[in-house]
């Protein structure tokens, strides 16, 4: 494996920061560039707000057949069990099992697939059965108004499946919080502090952090900006409701942990009894730096890319700087 490339980035943020402007940039200039200056491989990017969208999806549609919804409080509300910020570290664990595996997946529905591993990654977050409760007409009613979505998201992991990881980054994004006016430590299941000790051994035991560094205030402002309520399914243009911004992301614990942590330049985590120290790196966007990317890249200004790189760099060089010393 190449030691000039980090072998799996954890990308987080609070909502609208600039996590996926900031993969769509990755994705998008030259490899070597990428390597040299930053440290990472060709981008393989695992995500776990697709699978929020098909959750409210799904809560939608059982709310259209006049039964309850079972992940969300109402379709612009928070989680009725907050349990389920882990389940999505579990079905982000399963992506990248089935990515190293090159694990493919031929249902007959692929939105029966979805469901049963939302359900699935639930009860290992520890939530009784959902969906596997609700009479099986109405499931099946629920797969096919979800069907497209979620073959188009079965087939986009599936692309990403590849023969070598030799030089590649796989790029895991995510956000946490909590409610607007807590102290820390956050309560368990919220922040980060409980979705990353989530994360399966061998995750953890590769990666790094680079955390793209807004207020809450200014995160509300440009999830504001981004929101194109015709396109919720977006990875750049979704809207997150605003008491969801206040209840589950209002603050979050990576300043505390940073503090708090057993290394200077790491956070510490503990997953099923072994701490791991967890290189990080800040890219400064409370000044916003990337909504430009959102545009095509061909009208990008040169001036704003640069600026925006040369954050990127000054993050990524020093969590490369002190990788080894932390880890170890």
């Amino acid at each position: 494996m190449d030691d000039k490339t980090f072998k799996i980035v954890l990308l987080v943020a609070l909502p609208a920061s600039g996590k996926s402007e900031v993969r769509k940039y990755l994705a998008n200039i030259d490899p070597e560039v990428l390597k040299n200056d930053l440290h990472i491989g060709e981008n393989l990017q695992l995500d776990d707000f697709p699978y929020v969208h098909l959750m409210r999806r799904i809560d939608d549609e059982l709310s259209a057949l006049d039964k309850e919804r079972v992940f969300f409080q109402s379709g612009d509300k928070p989680f009725i069990n907050p349990k389920d910020w882990e389940t999505l570290i579990q079905i982000l664990n399963e992506d990248y099992e089935d990515l190293m595996n090159s694990n493919v997946l031929s249902p007959a529905s692929a939105g029966e697939l979805i469901c049963s591993r939302i359900e699935s990654a639930g009860i290992k977050a520890g939530i009784e059965p959902r969906l596997a409760i609700i009479d099986v007409e109405i499931m099946k009613t629920v797969y096919s108004k979800i069907e497209k979505e979620s073959a188009d998201l079965l087939k986009e992991k599936h692309e990403q499946y590849t023969d070598s990881f030799e030089g590649k980054t796989i790029i895991i994004e995510a956000a946490r919080g909590g409610p607007h006016g807590s102290s820390m430590p956050l309560p368990v299941p919220f922040g980060y502090k409980h979705s990353l000790s989530c994360f399966s051994k061998e995750i953890l035991e590769q990666a790094v952090i680079l955390y793209i560094w807004v207020t809450p205030e200014e995160s509300r402002r440009k999830n504001n900006a981004r929101t194109d309520p015709n396109d919720p399914g977006s990875i750049l243009h979704h809207g997150v409701p605003i008491d969801v911004m206040m209840n589950d992301y209002g603050t979050d614990d990576m300043d505390w942990l940073e503090e708090t942590s057993d290394k200077k330049g790491a956070i510490t985590i503990e997953a099923d009894g072994t701490k791991f120290n967890l290189p990080i790196g800040r890219f400064d966007n409370r000044v916003d730096k990337t909504s430009f990317l959102r545009e095509d890249k061909s009208v990008w200004p040169k001036e704003k890319v640069e600026a925006m790189h040369t954050g990127i760099k000054t993050a990524t060089d020093k969590i490369h700087g002190l990788k080894e010393e932390v880890k170890n």
